[in-house]
């Protein structure tokens, strides 16, 4: 089997962040509560991920993190420039560069033992980018519950309660827990300013099949 041959950067240089030219037809939306998310973090950790250029300033990837730089004001972004790639290339990898990282999953056990051990040590969860409501799903998730036939039905709500009604899933397998799993997270992405993880599929059924 013939080695792959894949170009890797040389360097990482510092760009104005005026020379900078955004895509006019980037599909990708940030609304202002995730760009202030993105400045957020970026004031936590420091500048952890490039913003991709062509051979012209125009930025390939990191449309929303230069967003958040001109939040927090700073006058230069760190930059990788691609070399050599076709106007059709850099239209794809634009798309691309957003739709692969939705096409992970989350390993949800895993997931709450860390959402725990950092809510345990005093940690900003919402520093994680997850919504108040999805860390409290995900830190109350039980296993058992996927599984158990015998699972009760929700509670009712009596008239006027604002308690968050409660639903137990079951999946016939790992494979399509998953799936369910990853919808979710788009959903996440798709509806920023919706709080909780039901509502999100609430009106993605109303705005998808009615």
């Amino acid at each position: 089997m013939q080695k792959a041959t894949v170009k890797l950067p040389k360097k990482i240089t510092l760009v104005s962040i005026e020379k900078l030219i955004p895509y006019v037809r980037n599909a990708r939306t940030h609304s202002d509560s995730q760009v202030a998310q993105l400045a957020a973090s970026m004031k936590e950790y420091g500048w952890t991920n490039p913003i991709l250029l062509d051979e012209t300033g125009g930025i390939i990837a990191g449309h929303g993190r230069v967003m958040a730089a001109r939040k927090l004001e700073l006058t230069e972004v760190p930059a990788i420039v691609l070399e050599g790639l076709t106007d059709v290339q850099k239209r794809a990898l634009i798309l691309a560069d957003n739709q692969l990282a939705l096409t992970s999953g989350w390993d949800i056990n895993l997931l709450k033992l860390e959402l725990q051990g950092l809510k345990d040590s005093g940690y900003n969860l919402d520093l994680l980018g997850f919504s108040p409501a999805d860390v409290d799903d995900y830190l109350n998730f039980d296993p058992t519950g996927l599984d158990d036939p015998e699972s009760e039905p929700p509670e009712e709500k009596s008239e006027g309660s604002s308690d968050v009604v409660s639903y137990t899933l079951k999946f016939a397998s790992e494979d399509d827990k998953d799936t369910f799993t990853n919808w979710l997270r788009k959903l996440a992405e798709r509806y920023p300013d919706i709080e909780h993880p039901g509502t999100r599929v609430a009106q993605a059924i109303e705005d998808d099949f009615r």
